[in-house]
Order: structure tokens, then sequence, then C-alpha cells
């Protein structure tokens, strides 16, 4: 019998994608229909633990609360290669399918990623491609990439449940990405027409923030006099990091976007708790830290000016998305194979933001968007209207991509591997982290 090629190999696996296409949409629109919070993803963490039982691979759960990590190894030694789909989703009430309980809603695609992740794994698994690839493929179902509902998140971290807000950061800070050379994901969105995906480019990063002011409470109506408002302070705070926009370079990307997350607690009573959660975003940390100065001042100004407390708190954000481009254009061959060439585009500088930009400092990763949705991302108006592109085109580049990394010896991996230099070690990335919070709140 004639030895397989990579191309005929790389055409089985995409026609195993297709065979499991039903199962594919299937996946995605329960997800849909169902979604939840980071760190609370229970229900959806055990579809996929699930699917990886019908596909016969080992895994471990509760990974970071509810993380999924399935691991399936070649015959032959080589690097690992990890496949992640994002279990969260955003707060959205206004969504046609938000939970009418918690108000999430799956308005920036991630039920769509669990999809493409196990499309993947399933072309990959019912192909029989590992017996001629050498290495490991990692599927990793990880938890609340979304950085929101902090107050609670700090929480959990004082309670010891976690170390970071973001779930990558967590499952790194809990050894899940030591055996993993190299990571791929896509991301579901809304493209300018005529674009079907978008490979490379750069985004945004970030500094977390919870701002408490504290007055003292007095009726409001009888003697209003008598207290402090925290509320008046906590706007006159926020009124100075608006004005503060004019000094923010166009270069350095900044967006400062805080939301009142309490009030006070009774109409009738001067308000003396008020909580706001914000971040501090940049194309570079030094540009974040800078601006981060600048808004505590003003918040810190808020405060003064009507005789308050103010407690600022500062938490490990993301760091900006970087390119690792010998994984992307590998990635967008691809997916030109798959899709029309002139539909596939590079991308620019994004001001979003993903903890996969904290991945991308320790080993080489990719995250490329891919279109069939409609409607700004985080709105009531996020759709997929095209499933097969969503869904089935990125479970396809993915495993076709994890055959070009792993074939003949794992040869481009490793080439790619031996060239690639870490922005910074494992232990190096922890330690940034404690260095930036600390000075940030100095």
């Amino acid at each position: 019998m004639a030895r397989l090629t990579k191309e005929e190999l790389k055409a089985r696996v995409v026609q195993v994608v297709d065979s499991r296409a039903g199962d594919i949409q299937e996946l995605a629109d329960d997800i849909f229909r169902h979604p939840e919070l980071g760190y609370k993803e229970f229900r959806t963490s055990g579809l996929v633990q699930r699917k990886f039982v019908e596909l016969g691979l080992p895994f471990r759960s509760g990974l970071a609360i509810t993380g999924v990590k399935a691991r399936r190894e070649g015959p032959r030694r080589g690097p690992t290669v990890a496949v992640l789909g994002e279990l969260d989703a955003v707060v959205c009430p206004g969504h046609p399918q938000a939970d009418p309980a918690t108000g999430a809603a799956h308005a920036c695609g991630h039920h769509g990623q669990i999809a493409a992740m196990y499309g993947a794994a399933a072309g990959l698994c019912l192909s029989g491609a590992f017996q001629h690839l050498s290495g490991t493929v990692v599927f990793m179902a990880v938890p609340a990439e979304e950085y929101v509902e902090i107050e609670y998140r700090h929480r959990l971290r004082q309670e010891g449940k976690i170390r970071f807000i973001g779930g990558k950061q967590e499952l790194l800070a809990l050894g899940e990405f030591d055996d993993v050379d190299m990571a791929m994901m896509v991301h579901q969105g809304s493209l300018a027409e005529g674009k079907q995906a978008v490979v490379g480019g750069t985004s945004n990063g970030f500094l977390g923030k919870l701002v408490r002011y504290r007055g003292v409470e007095a009726h409001a109506g009888g003697a209003p006099h008598a207290g402090v408002n925290a509320l008046n302070a906590a706007m006159l705070g926020l009124t100075g990091v608006h004005m503060l926009r004019e000094t923010f370079r166009d270069e350095d990307s900044i967006r400062v976007h805080p939301i009142i997350t309490k009030g006070g607690d009774l109409v009738n009573v001067v308000p003396a708790d008020v909580r706001v959660e914000t971040y501090v975003r940049g194309r570079t940390m030094a540009a974040i830290l800078d601006a981060n100065g600048k808004v505590n001042r003003a918040l810190l100004a808020g405060a003064s000016a009507l005789g308050a407390q103010v407690e600022v708190t500062e938490l490990p954000g993301y760091l900006p998305r970087v390119s690792a481009p010998a994984l992307d254009q590998l990635f967008k061959a691809n997916l030109v194979a798959l899709v029309k060439k002139e539909a596939v585009v590079e991308g620019g500088h994004g001001a979003g933001s993903s903890d996969m930009g904290d991945l991308m400092h320790v080993m080489p990763g990719i995250h490329p968007s891919i279109g069939g949705c409609r409607g700004r991302a985080h709105s009531e108006e996020f759709q997929v209207y095209d499933g097969e592109l969503a869904y089935l085109v990125p479970a396809k580049a993915m495993a076709m991509t994890v055959v070009d990394l792993l074939w003949d010896q794992a040869g481009v991996a490793k080439r790619i591997l031996k060239k690639w230099k870490p922005l910074y070690s494992r232990e190096g990335y922890f330690q940034m982290w404690d260095e930036i919070v600390g000075r940030a709140g100095s």
C-alpha cells in the first residue's frame, strides 16, 4: 500500500469534519442556548466532557474550576500543540438567547470556539491522523476569557480558589500549559463585507481595577449635610478620568471604560458605599502604566474633593496580543484552501484584549478571527448566520495546521520552536505581573 501523503491525510481529516457537521452544529447551538459566565460554566464543561468521551479521548476536568483538558499522543515523540476553545459568555440581557436569570449571552462567539475545537478533535481522532504524526495534541476548553464580574472573581482570589481573573492565566499558574509548546484558537466575529477571516495582528492589553468609594451615611432628605456622598465622589473622580482623554496619545490606543456596579444602598440614604470596575487598556504595558497613574490621580481627586475615602485595587489584566508570523502563515495557507483567497486578510491592531495575549508571551500562538456572524460583538444583535464558515472552517483549518506541524517527525513545529524567542519564561511571566501590579498600586 502506498504511503499516505500529507495532503491526502489533510483531505481525510477534512472529510471527517464534514461528516460530523451535524454534531458540530448541534453542540454550537446547545451552548448558544445555555450561556454561562466565567468560572461558572459547569453545564458547558459537562457537554465538552461528554464529547471527549465519545471520541475516546482521555481528559481531566475541574481545571481552573471548569476547564477540561484532553490529550492524544502520536506513536512518535514530538512537540505538543494545544487547540483551545473558550467556555464563557458575556452579560447581555437584551440578547434573544440570554439566560433570563443571569443575563449571560454568547454575544461574542465563544460557543463557536468550543464547536470548532471539538470539530478539530473529531477530524484528527476519527481520521486515524495520529498514527502519521510525531507529537501530541491537547484539546482544551478554557474558562473565563471575558474579564467580567471582577468583584466576584476577586472574592474567588481572596478565598484562594483562583489566582488570576482570566482562565488561560489561571491554567498557566496551575501548570496546565507546562507540557504545551504552542497553542491555537479561532475567534468567531462579525467581519467587514467581503472578508471571511483575519489572520495575525496585535491587540491591546490592560490592567484591571476595582475602585471603592467610602462616605458617611445620613438621611438624604432630612440631613444630607451630615453625610459624605460617596456617589458624588465617584462621579467627580470619573469626570476627571474623562477629562484625561485628550492627554492619551493616539498611537497608544488607550481605552478606559468604567462602570458603577454599586451606587449606594437606599435612595433615601446618602450613598456611603460606591463601587466601580474598570480596565485601563493600551497597546503596550508602558503606555498602560502611564495612563493608569493618571487615572488613579483622578479617582483620588474625586474622593479628596468630597472628603470621602477611596480604595483602588489593582489586578493583573491581560498582556497585549502579539504575533507568531510563521504559525500565522501556516494557518493562513490552510484557510486559503478552504475559502476564497481574497477573503483572508492580514490583521492590524485591535483595541480589544484577550488572555491569549498572555499565552503568546510564553509560547507561539495564533488567534485569528473567522466570519459567519453578524451584529456588533457584545451586543444583542450578535448572531451566527453561516455555521459552515463559523464552525466547520476553523475546525478544518486548525486540524490541517496540526497535521502540517507534526508531519514528518514534526519538522515544521520544531523549526518554528527553534526560531521562537519567548518574551517571558514561565517563571518570569508571573514575576512580571507581580511587579506591574505592585508598581501600579504604589
